[in-house]
């Protein structure tokens, strides 16, 4: 009788991949933009219950310190690690942000902007946006070729 590998227990990797916030076994991706001509940079993917800030350490996609990073308020900490960074100010509970801090957060939107529009420029193909029936293992190499695709457009 021959040795038979054991079975993997399908639970277990499914698990990681479980949002409880959706309901849903999601894939989470990272997208680093270009703001002047809106190309993406550089992509990162991790399994859905992984917070925004965790998956930007453990993906290597850091910045030269003389560049200029621009986040939303999941990235939390990120002045530890790249000193030039901005990210909007979060309202405390129970108090209300003061018309200076407003003001920092519509300017830093502003300039956001460019990046979001790339972002919906990429949901255009559905690959992000809408359930993701293929694959696993193939999300990430497939979401790259829609990156290359819209760059390309970009440029083009």
């Amino acid at each position: 009788m021959r040795n038979k590998k054991p079975i993997k227990n399908r639970k277990n990797t499914q698990k990681k991949y479980y949002s409880g916030k959706k309901k849903r076994h999601t894939v989470k991706t990272q997208v680093v933009v270009n703001k002047k001509d809106r190309t993406v940079i550089c992509t990162a993917f991790s399994e859905g219950r992984k917070h925004d800030f965790n998956l930007y350490k453990k993906s290597k996609a850091h910045a030269k310190p003389e560049t200029k990073i621009m986040t939303d308020t999941g990235f939390i900490g990120i002045k530890k690690i790249h000193g030039n960074s901005e990210l909007p100010h979060k309202k405390k509970q129970k108090q209300k942000l003061s018309k200076e801090q407003k003001n920092e957060n519509r300017q830093i939107s502003s300039q956001r902007v460019a990046n979001e529009h790339a972002i919906g420029f990429i949901k255009r193909f559905k690959i992000v946006s809408e359930r993701y029936r293929n694959r696993r293992k193939r999300f990430g190499f497939r979401f790259n070729l829609i990156a290359g695709i819209c760059n390309f457009d970009m440029t083009a």
